[in-house]
């Protein structure tokens, strides 16, 4: 049967992030993909101009059907924007779980921040990420601004990403993958923390020279893909992190009006 995995995500009209780069990475890694769509938002990379929420009730409808049309094997969460999003999202789920006989993994992505700066999250709706969304999630992955938001203090080494990864951990008793791109290091490491205590590095070379964005949702995509393949986390984290790192190495360039833009080419030859 070919695996299906959900992606709950704002739709970027660039398709570098959001939904479509969602779909682009699930489509390449052999997964079939399906969206339930919380926000429609108005961006190139670089910049965010406009965000239109979708009604909870119709997120939640979305992600109803699609429960009942496919076997999801594994999903992720991505832009959900505001707390009554977040609610309706985790109803839905708890209402989805209980009907099968085992509940798929669930990647959350934190999204809080765009690469360009602007806000994709509001501020009452971090409290809803912990009481609500973390409890269910398999894997959650933070990228360093997200851990200080979450922690209340800067991340700047990677002996601090272990530690706030461990710290994490202890605190939602869920697995955190600490992404470690922000701290400009070459080769970029990962940390995947998990509640046995082990925590394990993934790395690749860190690209020097590109200003895109999408690399949360296609890396999380990523996971969610190899999730609902069957592998094991561990797997899923070291193909997804390979996955995109050849997309990042294969960047695509356009040039128009006198503005550059970059985005991850999702369906690079991969070695």
């Amino acid at each position: 049967m070919f695996p299906v995995a959900l992606t709950i995500a704002g739709s970027d009209n660039s398709a570098g992030a959001g939904a479509q780069a969602d779909l682009k990475t699930m489509s390449a890694l052999g997964v079939y993909g399906v969206t339930a769509i919380t926000c429609v938002v108005a961006e190139v990379p670089g910049k965010v101009s406009a965000i239109q929420a979708i009604e909870p009730r119709i997120v939640a409808e979305q992600i109803r059907l699609l429960f009942e049309a496919f076997p999801i094997g594994a999903l992720k969460t991505g832009m959900l924007y505001s707390g009554e999003i977040i609610d309706a999202v985790c109803d839905m789920l708890e209402v989805c779980l209980q009907k099968l006989p085992q509940a798929p993994p669930i990647v959350v992505d934190p999204v809080m921040v765009a690469t360009s700066g602007d806000a994709l999250l509001k501020g009452d709706a971090i409290a809803r990420y912990r009481e609500r969304l973390f409890p269910l999630a398999t894997l959650i992955t933070p990228n360093l601004d997200e851990v200080r938001t979450l922690l209340g203090r800067p991340v700047a080494s990677l002996a601090e990403m272990r530690t706030a990864g461990q710290e994490l951990v202890a605190t939602f008793g869920r697995a955190f993958l600490i992404k470690g791109g922000h701290l400009r290091l070459d080769p970029a490491i990962d940390l995947l923390c998990t509640p046995d205590g082990a925590v394990q590095e993934f790395s690749a070379p860190f690209v020097q020279g590109i200003s895109t964005h999408g690399t949360g949702c296609t890396y999380a995509a990523a996971i969610t893909a190899g999730l609902a393949k069957g592998l094991a986390l561990p797997e899923a984290v070291g193909e997804a992190k390979q996955y995109l790192a050849n997309a990042v190495a294969h960047f695509l360039r356009w040039t128009h009006e006198g503005r550059t833009t970059d985005a991850l080419h999702h369906f690079a030859p991969r070695p």
